[in-house]
C-alpha cells in the first residue's frame, strides 16, 4: 500500500466509526493488462499439500531472472540523481523475444498527460506536484556473446500512438534472445525528482526514490511480455534477482536502502554506501541530513529506524509494531528471509512519501501528536511490513489482479491487528473501541454491486472503489471466512499458499486451489463468486411470531371416561413460536440463529445458509419475544445489518417489530453520506 492507495478507505474512517460499532464483535476463537476472466468451475490447479503448512518445504531462493548493479550519485541541491551500472538479463520464457520493455516509472510525473497524472480525476491522490520530475536514459548497450556493443537507445519508442505517456518504454532487439540466453545492458540515466508525491521525490533536504531506475518489465513463461504504464492505482509486477547498489550522497546524509550495508566509506566530502540483495525484485531508497536512526535486533533480523527529530514517542510505537509483527507474520506465512529490515517515518511535510512497500524498506505514517489510543502508525506499519511477504515474496502481478496483493494484505493487516490489540484494534480512546475488520466492512459493503473486485487495477471506475473493494471488500471477506469456519483452517489455508508460492508468481486460480483443498470447494466456490461475481449477501428476520397455542379438539379417551374438547378454544399452557429467516444474495454462510423468550431464556439454532430461506418452529411453555440471526456478526459481508434482528410486539399477537437501535439509526445515516 501506499499514502495514494489507502486513500479512500482513510477517508471513511472518522464517518464509519458508529457504523463499525454496530458491526463490531469479537471474532471466535478457534501491454494493458489482461482482462479480468472468472477461473472456470472445476479448474484444476497444482495440489499444495501439508509439507506447506510450516517452513520444511519452503523455497531458500528466488530464480534470479534480472540482476542490477547500479550506481547512484545525489545531488541533494539540484534534487537529481545520476545512475550507471549494467543489467543482468535472462529469457526465462519458453520463447524467443525480439524485443524488450523497460518501465520508466519516474515519467509518471513528467507531465500532465503522463497516465498518472490523467487518472487522478476523482478526487483520489496528492496535491498538485508543485515540481515535476522525469527520467531521461541516456544509454542503453546491448552485450550479447561475441556481437560488438550496440546502443539500443536510439532505437527505442517510449509512447504509444495517441498517447503520450513515456512510462513503458519499448526496446527493439537487433536478433532475438533465444529461452534460456543472457544478455547485458550497460545503462546510464538521469533523474530529475519531483516534489515528494506519494513515493518520490523531495521536500527539502529530504529525497526519497521507489521509481528511480530503468526496469525491465516481466516475460511471462510463455512469451507474453507483462508490460503497462504506471497506472495511478498500481504498479509492482517483476522478476527477482539480485540488485548490487552503490549510493553516493553528501556527507552528513543518512541513506536508508533496500538490503544490508556491504561497504561504506566516505571520500571527498561525500558518503558512499554499497547495499547488496539478493531475492528480491525492486531497490528503494532514501536520504536525508535529518534523521534520527534507532536500531534494535527482531526475530534475528536487524531493524533500523529512521524518524524525524521530535517524533521520539511515535517512532518507539512502529518500533514495538515491528516487535510484534514480524515474528508473527513468520509464523502465519513462512520466515522473512532477509538480514535486514528498514522502517521509514517521514516528517510530516513529506508524508505522501509515508505508507509505502518496498523489498526491505517499508515506510509508515502519522503526525508525532497521534493520541496513542489512535492506531494509524501501528496500522500503517503492520500493514507495509506484510506487504513483504503479499507481494514481496509472493510477487502477484499488482496490475492484473490487485486483489491478491493489496487485497491479501489487507487482510494479514486486520488479523494481525486484532491479535495483537484486540476489539479496539484500531481506535481505543475515550471509551470508543472500534477494530480494523469492522472498519473494512462498513466501508466496503456498500459498493459490492458496483463492479468486481477481481479485474485489473486500471480497470476500477473510480479510485474510491478500488480502495473499498480491492482493500476492504477483499480483507472483510477473509475474515468473515475466518470467523464463519475458524482462524485454523483459513490461517492454515493462506499459510500453505503463502509457502508454497514464495519467489514465485502465483494467479487467482493458485489461490482458490489451495482455499479448496483446506477448506473446501463450497469455500472455494463462494470465495470465487464473491471476488469475480459482485457476490453479496444479506441475512433478514423476516417474520417473528409467538401465537398462544391452540387447545386442541376432538375426542380423547376411551369409553366412558372419553371426554369431547370443542374447536377455538385456548392451551393455556403454551405459545407456538416460529421464525422464518432469509438470506438474499449470491452468497451463502452458515449463521446462527438466536432467539430470546420472554423470561430471558435463549434458544440457539443453527442454519448451513444454504436455500433462500429457514423457518424455525416450536411449541414452548414460553413465548418468544426477540431474534437476531449471526449475534456475533461473523459475517461481515452482511450488506444490511439493520434487519438481521426483529422481535414480537409487547404481548406477542405474531406481528413483526425490527429492532431500532441508536446504533443502527445512526449507521443508515452514515452509509447515505459516506463517499
Amino acid at each position: 500500500m501506499d499514502a495514494r492507495d489507502d486513500a479512500p478507505v482513510r477517508a471513511v474512517l472518522p464517518l464509519t466509526f458508529a457504523v463499525a460499532i454496530a458491526l463490531d464483535t469479537p471474532a471466535p476463537p478457534g501491454s494493458a493488462p489482461a482482462p479480468s476472466v472468472m477461473p472456470p468451475e472445476g479448474y484444476a490447479a497444482p495440489g499444495v499439500g501439508s509439507a506447506y503448512d510450516d517452513d520444511r518445504a519452503l523455497a531458500a531462493h528466488a530464480d534470479a531472472v534480472a540482476d542490477y548493479t547500479l550506481r547512484a550519485t545525489l545531488d541533494p541541491g539540484a534534487h537529481s540523481v545520476h545512475g550507471e551500472g549494467t543489467i543482468g538479463w535472462r529469457n526465462a520464457s519458453g520463447a524467443p523475444v525480439s524485443e524488450l520493455w523497460l518501465h520508466l516509472y519516474l515519467n509518471a510525473f513528467k507531465n500532465e498527460r503522463s497516465a498518472f497524472l490523467r487518472e487522478r480525476t476523482d478526487g483520489r491522490g496528492s496535491a498538485q506536484l508543485a515540481t515535476f520530475g522525469a527520467i531521461d536514459v541516456r544509454r542503453l548497450v546491448l552485450r550479447q556473446g561475441d556481437a560488438p556493443p550496440m546502443d539500443l537507445w536510439p532505437a527505442a519508442e517510449l509512447r504509444r500512438p495517441g498517447d503520450d505517456d513515456e512510462t513503458d518504454a519499448r526496446v527493439p532487439l537487433p536478433r532475438p534472445v533465444a529461452p534460456g540466453e543472457r544478455v547485458q545492458l550497460d545503462v546510464t540515466w538521469d533523474d530529475a525528482l519531483p516534489s515528494v508525491v506519494e513515493r518520490t521525490g523531495f521536500v527539502g533536504s529530504f529525497h526519497v526514490m521507489g521509481q528511480w531506475f530503468p526496469k525491465v518489465a516481466r516475460l511471462e513463461p510463455g512469451g507474453r511480455w507483462a508490460h503497462f504504464p504506471f497506472h495511478h492505482l498500481a504498479e509492482f509486477y517483476a522478476d527477482y534477482g539480485t540488485y548490487d547498489v552503490t549510493l553516493d550522497v553528501p556527507e552528513g546524509f543518512t541513506i536508508g536502502a533496500t538490503g544490508p550495508v556491504v561497504e561504506r566509506r566516505t571520500e571527498r566530502g561525500r558518503t558512499i554506501e554499497r547495499h547488496v540483495q539478493g531475492d528480491v525484485h525492486d531497490f528503494a531508497w532514501t536520504a536525508w541530513d535529518r534523521f534520527v536512526t534507532t536500531r534494535a535486533s527482531v526475530d534475528g533480523v536487524d531493524v533500523t529506524l529512521l524518524s524525524p527529530p521530535g517524533f521520539d514517542a511515535v517512532a518507539a510505537r512502529d518500533l514495538a509494531t515491528i516487535r510484534f509483527a514480524l515474528p508473527y507474520f513468520g509464523v502465519r506465512y513462512g520466515r522473512y528471509p532477509y538480514r535486514v529490515l528498514t522502517v521509514v517515518h517521514p516528517q510530516m511535510d513529506a508524508a505522501e512519501a509515508g505508507g509505502m512497500e518496498y523489498p526491505t524498506l517499508i515506510t509508515s505514517v502519522g503526525p508525532w501528536w497521534t493520541p496513542p489510543g489512535v492506531a494509524v502508525p501501528e496500522e500503517v506499519t503492520i500493514h507495509e511490513l506484510g506487504h513483504q511477504w503479499f507481494y514481496g515474496l509472493v510477487a502477484t502481478d499488482e496490475a492484473r489482479w490487485p486483489f491478491l496483493d493489496e487485497g491479501l494484505n489487507q487482510a494479514a493487516e486486520v488479523d494481525a491487528l486484532g491479535t495483537w490489540r484486540g476489539a479496539g484494534s484500531m481506535v481505543d480512546f475515550l471509551g470508543l473501541r472500534v477494530s480494523d475488520a469492522a472498519l473494512q466492512a462498513s466501508s466496503s459493503n456498500g459498493r459490492a454491486h458496483d463492479e468486481p473486485v477481481a479485474q485489473p487495477a486500471a480497470a476500477f471506475s473510480t479510485g474510491g472503489n478500488y480502495g473499498a473493494l480491492v482493500y476492504a471488500r477483499t480483507a472483510a471477506l477473509v475474515e468473515t471466512l475466518r470467523r464463519v469456519y475458524g482462524d485454523e483452517p483459513v490461517g492454515r489455508a493462506l499459510g500453505r499458499y503463502a509457502r508454497r508460492y514464495r519467489f514465485e508468481h502465483p494467479g487467482p486460480e493458485e489461490l482458490l486451489a489451495v482455499f479448496a483443498e483446506v477448506l473446501g470447494s463450497r469455500v472455494a466456490s463462494t470465495m470465487r463468486t464473491a471476488l469475480f461475481g459482485k457476490g453479496w449477501v444479506d441475512y433478514e428476520v423476516e417474520q417473528v411470531r409467538a401465537a398462544p397455542a391452540p387447545r386442541a379438539a376432538g375426542l380423547f379417551g376411551d369409553g366412558d371416561k372419553r371426554t369431547k374438547i370443542e374447536p377455538g378454544g385456548r392451551d393455556e399452557g403454551g405459545f407456538e413460536d416460529s421464525v422464518l429467516v432469509r438470506r438474499r444474495g449470491t452468497l451463502a454462510f452458515p449463521v446462527d440463529v438466536a432467539m430470546t423468550m420472554a423470561d430471558g431464556t435463549t434458544r440457539a439454532e443453527r442454519w448451513d445458509g444454504e436455500g433462500e430461506s429457514r423457518r424455525f418452529a416450536w411449541h414452548d411453555a414460553v413465548a418468544l419475544r426477540s431474534v437476531v440471526v449471526d449475534p456475533d456478526a461473523r459475517v461481515l459481508l452482511d450488506a444490511t445489518v439493520t434487519n438481521n434482528h426483529a422481535s414480537t410486539e409487547e404481548g406477542g399477537g405474531g406481528s413483526l417489530r425490527t429492532l431500532e437501535r441508536a446504533a443502527y439509526a445512526l449507521s443508515l445515516a452514515l452509509q447515505a453520506v459516506s463517499p
